[in-house]
């Protein structure tokens, strides 16, 4: 896939209009990322606006309960935790399979950095998931109406996300989630809680991107013999990202394609400080700086971030649509609305 002879650890290699360029490429992308992010990550616009009886959602907002409920609440959050639990063991069999048949140096590839990203954030979606029904059981129990389990909406027999304990920095929560009739408050999401979210929508632009690039130009031009672990390596982060995010109730706002440009332009440096220190191949070619059309290739995948994070918004937004029609009554999406400041 990639590499060739020249010494990489010589200043000549780097001191070329080559490397500047594709160095220029490089700081344009965590500029823009970086002011994407400064300007519409988190709720300090929700914040700022406190002062004010009403306001609109900040867009880059998020709820703690954002990451366990479902999108449907006929389907019970345990649903989504044992897919989750199934999802982080299967991959973390398969990476632990792959770094001890292979070695360590796995990590030297976008696939695998990929792979554990979403490994990753399965981990933490399972302990997350876990966490949900605790505070559901707690919460449902403490009241007093009955076993400590989530309550069930009488009249559609769906689960209802039970509230969460007020705290000073909570919102009324306006889409109808008061299963108790009693003021419904929705704590927002801590640390933890935002970097699930942006590993989430970072993994989706990036299984994406190698999966696209592998099965759609890699293997017709190279034709790699498959095996199982290259094919599992190049589908099952695919499928099984895609399958959680029809089951969550998770939001997906097009900024955060800001950590996926991150996630990858993070991915070339490193491989820019290996070659820096050591002279070894690149592992794809369209990365060597050495090419003459290395500043193409880097416009190239530069611009081809959008196309694969918009792919995934794509399907997220057809999620949402289908299921909105066609379950009107059950379907939970968090919509950026007017919404009442807690006193």
């Amino acid at each position: 896939m990639g590499g060739v002879d020249i010494d990489s650890n010589t200043l000549s290699y780097w001191l070329n209009w080559r490397v500047g360029l594709c160095a220029l490429w490089l700081l344009i992308s965590f500029v823009v990322a970086s002011i994407l992010i400064w300007k519409y990550e988190g709720s300090k616009k929700s914040k700022s606006e406190g002062r004010q009886n009403q306001h609109k959602e900040a867009v880059g907002c998020l709820y703690e309960d954002e990451a366990w409920i479902t999108c449907l609440k006929q389907i019970h959050p345990f649903w989504l935790l044992a897919f989750r639990l199934i999802a982080f063991l299967l991959l973390l069999t398969l990476l632990i399979i792959n770094v001890v048949l292979d070695g360590a140096g796995i990590f030297y590839f976008y696939t695998q950095w990929t792979f554990t990203l979403v490994t990753i954030y399965f981990g933490f979606a399972t302990a997350f998931s876990i966490y949900g029904l605790y505070i559901c059981q707690c919460t449902v129990g403490n009241h007093g109406h009955g076993p400590a389990y989530p309550s069930l909406d009488a009249e559609r027999g769906g689960y209802v996300p039970a509230s969460v304990k007020e705290t000073a920095d909570t919102h009324e929560m306006s889409n109808g989630f008061n299963t108790h009739e009693a003021p419904h408050f929705r704590k927002t999401a801590g640390f933890l809680g935002y970097l699930f979210q942006i590993m989430f929508q970072a993994s989706a632009g990036a299984v994406v991107l190698t999966d696209c690039v592998f099965w759609l130009i890699l293997y017709p031009l190279s034709g790699p013999t498959l095996n199982f672990m290259l094919v599992s390596f190049h589908s099952l982060n695919f499928v099984f990202l895609l399958g959680d995010t029809i089951l969550n109730g998770m939001r997906f706002p097009m900024f955060r394609i800001a950590y996926f440009a991150l996630w990858t332009l993070i991915y070339v440096i490193f491989q820019w400080i290996i070659h820096a220190i050591a002279s070894m191949w690149w592992p794809y070619v369209i990365i060597d700086l050495s090419n003459q059309y290395a500043p193409l290739w880097y416009l190239l995948v530069g611009l081809t971030v959008v196309p694969c994070y918009g792919l995934f918004a794509l399907l997220f937004r057809l999620k949402s649509c289908c299921l909105s029609r066609f379950f009107p009554e059950s379907f939970y999406q968090v919509r950026h609305e007017t919404i009442q400041l807690e006193p």
